[in-house]
This record gives C-alpha cells, structure tokens and sequence, in this order.
C-alpha cells in the first residue's frame, strides 16, 4: 500500500514540479531558500497526499498547500527559510528537474513580484498561470469574485512598481 502511495506521489509531483519552482521563486531571493522551500512544501505535499482525495484538480490542492506553506514559512522565520524535518523522505526517489531563467526580463519582473505581499504574490503568480478567478478562489479559499477584487488590485500595485 505505502509503495504504491509513494508511487502515486512522485508521479504526481514529477509532473506538477514546475508549479513549486515558481512558488519558490516568488517566495525566495537565494538558491539556497529556494532549496530549502521546494523540499518543504514537498514534505507538507507528502504528508498531506493520503488525504488527498481528488474533488479538485491535483494542481489546484497542490497550489493550496504549496502557498500555504511558503507564507507560513516566510513570515515564521522573517523572509529567510529555515527547515525541519520530521520524517524520513529519502525513501521517495524522484527526479530533480531544475529550475532556473537568465533572460533579463523575467528577473526584472521577479524582483518587482518580491515587493509584493504575500498574497498578491500568489495571487500575480496565479495570473501568470492562467488559472480563473474560480481556480483561484479555490486555491485560496475566498470567493470567485473577492478574487477579482484582490486581482485588480495586484495588478495594479505590480504596474506601479515596474512604472517607477
């Protein structure tokens, strides 16, 4: 049962790893958070997965916890990552893919995403993802149109940001 949970999780998360990478990213400004993070929100995914039960699309529960746990982590520890573990994960064997962009632009735009809250973060990532306003209400348990409401204003806080 367990082998095949595990083999359930890593499919899932080979798939999909490209969705903590860019929450990483949001979330961290050094290689080494962004590690710390990615194997983090893993370890909450994994903990979390003999729960998951299907009802929404396994990328949407995954963003849930995936931003639940890089803003937890965030405002503990004062905008650096510190982990903990405590279980055993190096029996989970899984491709590492990674993650990085050199083009000049797409930095810019995530260092003016860093001077967001957290929220717009997760909110202008989601944007980014092309996800609807109902995904994204989902994702972060508000209604389809308070998260209208809260994408406008990201928006329009991140074109500030990049006019000045």
């Amino acid at each position: 049962m367990r082998e095949k949970l595990e083999k359930s999780f890593v499919e899932y998360i080979t798939v999909n790893q490209r969705l903590v990478h860019k929450i990483c990213r949001i979330y961290t400004d050094n290689e080494t958070d962004h590690e710390d993070l990615f194997q983090e929100i893993i370890l909450q995914l994994w903990k979390s997965f003999p729960g998951y039960r299907g009802e929404a699309k396994f990328s949407t529960w995954m963003y849930r916890i995936a931003l639940n746990t890089a803003i937890s982590l965030f405002r503990k520890s004062g905008k650096s990552v510190q982990v903990q573990y405590n279980i055993d994960l190096t029996s989970i064997k899984m491709e590492h893919e990674e993650y990085k962009d050199d083009e000049e632009d797409i930095s810019y735009m995530y260092r003016m995403i860093h001077q967001l809250s957290d929220i717009e973060k997760a909110l202008i990532m989601m944007y980014l993802d092309d996800k609807s306003y109902r995904e994204i209400g989902d994702i972060l348990g508000i209604s389809e149109g308070n998260a209208r409401v809260k994408m406008n204003r990201a928006k329009n806080r991140l074109k500030s940001l990049i006019k000045k």
